[in-house]
């Protein structure tokens, strides 16, 4: 199984009881040394390639229980969550703490399966797909952005920008002109060869949106993506998060301010694990 990447971020998976997992080490861009685990001694995908259809996001009758020990629900984080995104919408996550925010994205993300129902990504179900096919569709079809960038230091922000590549066998010199190219569409073509610490908030968020887009995803998905910058850095990122939108990539964006909803052309509200709101934004641009 490859290393869990969110469009290249090394995480811990979520494994289950009984898995059997070793440590294995890949050399990435830079030459630095990636550790991640693997529950089987190799990989080979066998995902179908995804269909194009104009609803990029499914979820019917979606839930996710948190269980005791005992099999006993804990917690119901969502509960029955019907919802289809068009191949282009911009929508914002909106709802308190604790309304099931972070397990939807985690869900659309593929970062966690359903407790029940079911998700089509692109037009394939993927609610019960393995370990090994929901690292493939995250690597390949899914866009993340988070708050707090996740760079890597070691290394240029070109570099940074070619890891999910290096994950995906793309050629070194594939992926030194696809990441500056993608560097370039984001204000990004003079600092190529900048360390993460060489640069402003707003220009690591940039390249982590460069890093995002590198896989030309089906979805970007967007978690207070201004959140660790000041209002006029902010502003400049959600410009650019407007003008993907325009050329037609599907985003969603959590968030708990009004005015980065209002880009939106759609606003879903949760309460208590379930959508209580589901709108059109009549004053998005």
């Amino acid at each position: 199984m490859p290393p869990m990447l969110v469009s290249g971020i090394d995480l811990e998976p979520r494994w289950s009881c009984g898995d059997s997992v070793e440590t294995s080490i890949g050399v990435g861009p830079g030459g630095v040394r990636h550790r991640y685990r693997t529950p089987f001694p190799s990989y080979r995908s066998t995902l179908s390639p995804m269909t194009t259809t104009d609803c990029v996001v499914r979820l019917q009758g979606v839930r996710r229980d948190y269980c005791k020990p005992d099999g006993s629900i804990l917690v119901e984080a969502l509960r029955g969550i019907d919802l289809e995104a068009m191949r282009g919408e911009y929508i914002a996550v909106m709802g308190p703490s604790g309304s099931g925010k972070s397990t939807l994205m985690n869900i659309l993300g593929c970062l966690d399966r359903p407790s029940a129902g079911s998700y089509q990504l692109d037009g394939v179900d993927v609610s019960h797909l393995d370990d090994t096919a929901l690292s493939d569709i995250r690597g390949r079809r899914i866009g993340f952005v988070f708050q707090s960038f996740n760079l890597i230091s070691e290394l240029t922000i070109e570099e940074n920008v070619e890891v999910p590549l290096f994950y995906q066998g793309v050629g070194p010199t594939e992926r030194r002109e696809r990441a500056v190219k993608m560097l370039n569409r984001v204000g990004l073509g003079d600092r190529v060869s900048h360390r993460p610490t060489e640069l402003s908030g707003g220009q690591q968020q940039r390249a982590a949106i460069a890093r995002s887009l590198v896989v030309k995803p089906a979805m970007l998905l967007a978690d207070e993506p201004t959140g660790n910058l000041d209002s006029a850095t902010g502003s400049s990122i959600l410009a650019l998060l407007d003008e993907l939108h325009k050329e037609g990539l599907t985003m969603f964006v959590v968030t708990h301010d009004s005015r980065i909803a209002e880009r939106c052309q759609r606003i879903i509200h949760l309460e208590d694990g379930a959508i209580d709101c589901d709108a059109s934004n009549g004053t998005a641009q």
